[in-house]
């Protein structure tokens, strides 16, 4: 047990010192802040216990804290979509554009009662 305890400084060292370049090698480039991604993995392994963590709080752009006014974040409701709302605002003119048709196309055939005129024989 005591062995254990004389080592853990050096096996949690290397344990953050892996994480952290794993993480390094499988992020996308353009999550990476500040520094290039070369440059980040030369940090990482010089300052041992340093490197890892200013990259883990510096280096790596977060997913959640991407959007920098770029992506719209998913709604919540179909309400509070404002694609959404547009599309049935234009539907419903439309249905309003195509019932107006109708009723002057009716008028202008005098067919006033709704019956459709019947073609002579």
């Amino acid at each position: 047990m005591a062995a254990l305890l004389r080592y853990l400084p050096f096996i949690l060292t290397l344990v953050l010192l892996v994480s952290a370049i794993v993480d390094l090698i499988r992020i996308d480039p353009s999550r990476v802040r500040s520094l290039p991604k070369g440059l980040w993995a030369v940090i990482i392994i010089a300052i041992a216990i340093i490197g890892p963590i200013l990259w883990f709080t510096l280096g790596r752009e977060r997913l959640e804290q991407r959007n920098h006014g770029r992506y719209r974040p998913a709604p919540s409701a179909p309400d509070d979509d404002p694609a959404f709302l547009q599309r049935l605002a234009q539907e419903k003119a439309r249905e309003e554009r195509i019932r107006d048709l109708e009723k002057r196309l009716s008028e202008l055939d005098g067919d006033t009662d709704g019956d459709t005129p019947k073609s002579p024989r």
